[in-house]
């Protein structure tokens, strides 16, 4: 498999705001696991007058460090990547709080996208819906900064990054992490959908991202390269697996992800049936019984390689 270079160097200092940039500070919330690291990241773009980036879970703490950090400022903008609940239910609070509007691509996708959110930490937080709903490329504006929407399915139907023109940056949530490699968990989430959002930012010219998790990455292009192919170097493994008679998906998990934290077997599984998914709609896989499920049995289609 391809060695993603992936930087484990974050100081995370939990509701602590950190100015990262002359436009942006990040405010960790203390909800550290094997699927958010040290914590969500929730960015404050601008000065006196702001936007909040994925204000985070409920958290009491974590709505407290936010408001102190924007003592004597106000918001303007409420801008959500995507709702997963470490990430998007503190926002109706802090609009209350605040008075600003909430700015997003849209609400959570319905009951049928949590069946495989739910055997992750961070479900779909179904009470979630945007003032504003964005459109790829739509610009949100305030005092001394632009937001631009950047629409990018993959870990959710409804994730949004945004580049902030005035620093050459963009606040990719769940898409892209330094620390790790995105779950990918249908139906919600879509491995065609990641792979077409990943290729996507190869056309940017972002110099730096900063993550739902983890630190920033710089030079991202070599990094989102690296992404594809080790997303391509995974599936050619669980298309190697079918052919060589594995026929569910925890003998794949078994032989494809040996040696991992036994805590992230679950989202492998996901992101294996995601592949799996990708792989059928290449015609290369088959399921033998109907629709694919999670708990389906594959082969390999016949004449495909």
């Amino acid at each position: 498999m391809s060695e993603i270079p992936f930087s484990r160097d974050f100081d995370a200092r939990p509701g602590e705001a950190v100015s990262l940039s002359p436009l942006v500070r990040r405010i960790v919330c203390d909800n550290p696991g094997p699927f958010t690291y040290k914590g969500t990241s929730t960015y404050i773009v601008g000065r006196g007058d702001v936007a909040v980036i994925d204000p985070g879970p409920e958290d009491e703490r974590h709505l407290q460090a936010i408001l102190d950090a924007l003592d004597g400022e106000s918001v303007s903008h409420i801008l959500i990547t995507h709702t997963h609940r470490d990430h998007s239910p503190l926002a109706a609070r802090l609009k209350a709080l605040t008075g600003a509007p909430t700015y997003a691509q849209g609400p959570h996708g319905g009951d049928k996208a949590d069946e495989g959110a739910l055997r992750l930490d961070a479900a779909g937080d179904h009470d979630f819906s945007p003032d504003h709903r964005l459109a790829d490329g739509d610009v949100v504006e305030g005092k001394g900064f632009s937001l631009e929407a950047v629409l990018t399915p993959g870990h959710t139907a409804n994730h949004m990054a945004f580049a902030l023109k005035e620093e050459e940056a963009l606040f990719s949530g769940d898409h892209v992490m330094a620390w790790s490699t995105s779950v990918i968990a249908p139906p919600d989430g879509n491995m065609a959908d990641y792979f077409a959002s990943l290729k996507k930012l190869l056309g940017r010219e972002e110099t730096v991202y900063w993550p739902g998790h983890g630190p920033e990455r710089r030079q991202p292009q070599s990094f989102v390269k690296a992404f594809i192919a080790h997303r391509r170097m995974r599936e050619a493994a669980i298309l190697e697996r079918i052919r060589a008679g594995d026929r569910t998906i925890p003998e794949i998990v078994k032989a494809v992800y040996a040696g991992i934290d036994e805590r992230l077997h679950g989202a492998a599984a996901l992101s294996t049936f995601a592949h799996i998914e990708h792989l059928i709609g290449q015609g290369k896989v088959k399921s033998e019984a109907g629709e694919p499920t999670l708990h389906g049995v594959y082969s390999a289609a016949a004449g495909k390689r």
